[in-house]
């Protein structure tokens, strides 16, 4: 029997998710949907690749099946803090309750909202909403939330951090009293349980992993990086590793815009991923990654709260997280529903600091992997067209070489040919055993012949006369 079936999810369901290639439910799903078809109240803690996401759809779209409809009316509303996150939510709506006769509206920013206003003018089960653009439309009076039976909060740290409490305090005071809610977040601090104490009722609590720690599916490494080698040291790293596809997280905004601009220099197929971008720009950019048409996504931790990737083979940071709970968020975009995933950090020497306190906080040390830049064969990356950089030595030469080789007359034939020679010379090494052309040493166009010795003209010094008496008797001595 499927595992899922032992958690009384009904057949459209079942027949959804065996088409999706899930079997079992992962722990968290296997606590929190039984819980949530009884009707509980949950608060669930688990971090980003455990199945959270799962864990409330699956028995929302069960409850909502079983009830009736009602006009312009939604009865179950999902919170997000992030457009990604949102849309991540509603795809799983898509996918799990495909053979069910239910609807739904996305409600973010960033796109258009002809279509959002036709599906709220229509009605809909389902609203699945950033807490900015529900309010836009409540207080244009297109939303009606009286109906609303279940809520779901989610993500409730980053609501936090990002601000939203206020609005999401404001659209719970538009439900009716009598409902249920879901509460989920990947860490339990203070203020979630204080989230949890105002808007759950008698809730069950369901804590699969304790926060800071990794999946156990990832394999990380720590690469220790030196001097400013670290963007020829993560093409070493492409390279020894035979990695064709990751995800490149870095710490800020600008950083993701620089490496995805170099990236894409060396002929790699690299987009970048920030809230600074258009909603229709993310979107896009996700969609060609998660068709393979882009096979290197540049993000920021922002961006990695709203992103769920089952088959992300591959993360790496090319900065080191400003705390242990970014980096466990990080790395848990790969290894995630039953796959292994592997996770590099690029390291500084002066990241010493950080890096110990994600040991501590994980329990653990993690694992060094030393690279040579030497792996980094240059037929893999599209080189750099620099301008080449002379040496101070290397312009002192060919400026005498250049006024050493100016004509007298004024003529610029032979100038201008010993310029040449010496940039070329700069650029490419001389065969060994060859010597620069003999015009660009001579005064004169039309002097063709080699130089011997002094040359044609003795100085008057050298031709005065020399006794033969003294010239004998140096000679004895």
């Amino acid at each position: 029997m499927n595992g899922f079936a032992r958690l009384g999810l009904r057949e459209e369901l079942l027949r959804a998710i065996a088409e999706a290639g899930y079997t079992e439910p992962t722990p968290i799903q296997q606590r929190a949907i039984p819980a949530v078809l009884e009707g509980r109240d949950v608060i669930g803690i688990a971090q980003t690749g455990t199945g959270k996401t799962a864990s409330f759809t699956l028995p929302m779209l069960q409850i909502l099946a079983a009830g009736r409809s009602r006009a312009r009316m939604p009865r179950a509303l999902i919170l997000s803090p992030t457009r990604e996150l949102a849309t991540q939510t509603a795809h799983n709506f898509d996918l799990y309750g495909k053979y069910l006769a239910l609807t739904k509206a996305l409600l973010i920013g960033g796109v258009g909202m002809a279509d959002q206003e036709r599906l709220l003018d229509r009605g809909v089960d389902v609203l699945i909403a950033t807490p900015g653009r529900l309010l836009d439309w409540f207080e244009r009076g297109k939303v009606l939330l009286g109906g609303v039976q279940l809520l779901v909060i989610d993500e409730a740290d980053r609501m936090l951090d990002m601000g939203f409490i206020p609005d999401v305090e404001r659209i719970v005071g538009l439900l009716p009293n009598r409902r249920q809610t879901l509460l989920f977040s990947a860490t339990m601090g203070r203020e979630v349980r204080r989230l949890a104490d105002r808007f759950l009722r008698d809730p069950v609590a369901i804590e699969v992993t304790p926060p800071a720690r990794k999946a156990e599916s990832v394999d990380d490494a720590f690469v220790p990086v030196t001097g400013r080698d670290k963007r020829q040291l993560l093409e070493a790293l492409l390279t020894r590793e035979g990695i064709e596809t990751a995800m490149i997280f870095c710490n800020t905004k600008r950083e993701v815009a620089s490496l995805t601009r170099w990236l894409v220099r060396r002929g790699v197929d690299a987009r970048e991923l920030h809230g600074d971008l258009e909603q229709t720009a993310r979107q896009a950019a996700l969609d060609a990654f998660r068709r393979g048409e882009v096979k290197f996504l540049v993000a920021t931790d922002v961006a990695a709260r709203g992103l769920d990737i089952d088959d992300m083979p591959v993360v790496i940071n090319y900065d080191v997280p400003h705390t242990p709970d970014d980096y466990v968020h990080r790395i848990g975009r790969t290894g995630r529903a039953g796959r292994r995933g592997r996770a590099f950090t690029l390291v500084s020497e002066t990241e010493a600091r950080a890096v110990a306190a994600i040991e501590r906080a994980t329990g653990r040390a993690v694992p060094r992997l030393d690279i040579s830049l030497e792996e980094a064969p240059a037929e893999r990356f599209v080189p750099r067209t620099e301008p080449a950089r002379a040496s101070i030595g290397g312009r002192r030469a060919r400026a005498a070489g250049a006024a050493a080789s100016t004509p007298v007359g004024g003529s610029d034939g032979a100038g201008s040919g010993a310029k040449v020679a010496a940039n070329e010379g700069k650029l490419r090494p001389r065969a060994e055993g060859t010597r620069r052309s003999e015009a660009s040493r001579t005064q004169s166009p039309e002097r063709a012949a080699p130089v011997v010795g002094l040359g044609d003209h003795v100085p008057r010094f050298l031709m005065r006369e020399v006794p033969l008496r003294k010239l004998a008797s140096s000679e004895a001595e």
